[in-house]
């Protein structure tokens, strides 16, 4: 009979994992809520558009400035950093801690071209702003045949 429970457990173990990798294909590809995005510590983001900028604004508390990446390419642009740990002194008895800590990386599509050398961002209170200043848009020339 125990050997009947061990396989139960690796089947329902196995059920799990498809079902997690499932929702992780889901949520990422099809961009649905961010409820799982809480548990992988990706960055909530709020983007804005004036006539002349892109405004976007992540969430990331705890972070320090210093271990933040922006790269902005291809009408895209990815956030990624890391949260480091905090050292524990000695004689502290914690009951609970609820931190992330390690990487994060969160890519968004950009509504429109940006200028890239005059793009700015700070980062205060846990939020960093970004500003993008859109390039102009395209022109179009409609030549006309003039016939002989």
């Amino acid at each position: 009979m125990p050997g009947l429970i061990v396989w139960k457990d690796q089947h329902i173990s196995r059920l799990k994992k498809d079902i997690d990798r499932m929702f992780d294909r889901m949520f990422g590809e099809f961009g649905l809520p961010a409820a799982p995005r809480i548990m992988r510590g990706a960055p909530f983001i709020d983007m804005s558009e004036t006539k002349d900028d892109l405004i976007l604004k992540a969430e990331i508390p705890g972070v320090n400035p210093e271990d933040l990446e922006i790269v902005i390419a291809n009408n895209t642009i990815t956030i990624s950093g890391d949260t480091k740990q905090e050292i524990v002194r000695e004689g502290d008895k914690y009951h609970r801690t609820e931190r992330r800590y390690g990487s994060f990386s969160r890519t968004v599509q950009l509504p429109c071209r940006v200028e890239i050398d005059k793009v700015k961002a700070a980062y205060e209170s846990g939020v960093l702003k970004i500003v993008m200043p859109k390039c102009a848009p395209e022109t179009t020339r409609v030549l006309k045949l003039k016939p002989r």
